[in-house]
């Protein structure tokens, strides 16, 4: 093969790997199908790539606009020309220059089905006008399925709550405007509130609300409300009733017990001393009095204290005369 063929086979083989970067398509990826609630606010996820790589804002322009006609704008830079009934309701909230066209539109209304398509031109920076170089992604659009009526929050708790230990319950509600959070609040009961938010795909986000408390007897068949309130002012809830199990309480069988057992140690103790000291008591009274006299002893002769006079016999009488 001579040098002329073989660098024609180069050139092919280059030309074939650098195609994909000096003559590829403009690429995007946009949701096809959103939730949208009438009068709150959707975001509309949205990339794209660029052939030749990232390009500055300050040079590219993104436009929203519809499928079957090209020419009506959702989206301009230029506010004047969108269409009314969008005016003040779209903006751009991704960056272009970092391959970014993430769309919002609030107040939403029951006709903003779409679908509606991003487009993306190259400008002059001196006058800011259009290149030849720019692409309406009209493969990649959003449409949206219009709720009248706001979602009602998902409540998950244990299905009963033990007396004096936390129990937590947890309120959740799907949305696609994450750039106005739903609020939600609780009713019926106070404790620890903790929020998360999660992208969970597709354009679709859940927030939660995490309510811990410790339940006591007295909120047993209690009610609890979990509302939800979206950008907009539309609202839903959801209530569940609380079942309280008690906890297994022995104090009245221990305290009665203890008190009895208390009550005969005492009345034991009190049967042990007092007679001791009554004993002693005895003893002593006996020692301090006087010794007492019978009835037998007091009936016996006593002896006489009497001077003890004889009397001479007739012998001695006659003899002393």
């Amino acid at each position: 093969m001579d040098r002329k063929n073989k660098l024609m086979i180069f050139s092919l083989l280059l030309a074939g790997i650098c195609s994909p970067v000096f003559s590829g398509e403009w690429r995007a990826h946009v949701v096809k199908t959103l939730d949208a609630l009438v009068s709150s606010c959707v975001v509309v996820p949205c990339s794209f790539t660029y052939p030749g790589g990232n390009l500055p804002s300050s040079s590219v322009r993104g436009i929203w606009h519809r499928r079957d006609k090209r020419d009506e704008y959702i989206y301009h830079n230029n506010h004047t020309r969108v269409l009314d009934n969008f005016k003040g309701r779209t903006q751009m909230l991704g960056h272009l220059g970092q391959d970014n066209c993430t769309l919002e539109i609030v107040d939403i209304r029951d006709h903003d089905n779409g679908p509606f398509c991003f487009r993306i031109e190259r400008i002059r920076t001196e006058d800011n006008k259009p290149t030849k170089d720019k692409f309406s992604f009209v493969e990649e659009c959003v449409e949206f399925n219009m709720l009248p009526d706001a979602p009602a929050p998902t409540l998950n708790h244990p299905p009963t709550a033990i007396e004096g230990q936390p129990y937590t319950v947890t309120c959740s509600i799907i949305h696609t405007c994450p750039s106005h959070w739903p609020e939600l609040s609780w009713t019926g009961r106070i404790g620890e509130i903790r929020e998360d938010h999660k992208d969970i795909r597709s354009g679709n986000w859940e927030t939660q609300s995490i309510l811990t408390f410790v339940p006591e007897e007295k909120d047993d068949h209690s009610e609890i409300t979990c509302t939800a309130e979206f950008f907009g002012r539309k609202t839903s809830s959801k209530t569940f009733q609380l079942y309280i199990k008690r906890t297994e309480n022995y104090n009245h069988i221990i305290i009665p017990t203890v008190v009895a057992i208390g009550t005969a140690v005492i009345v034991g103790l009190l049967c042990i001393f007092m007679p001791t000291k009554n004993t002693m008591s005895t003893l002593s009274d006996e020692y301090s009095q006087p010794p007492v006299i019978s009835s037998s002893a007091a009936s016996s002769p006593t002896p006489s204290t009497e001077a003890v006079q004889c009397t001479p016999t007739d012998a001695e009488a006659e003899g002393k005369k």
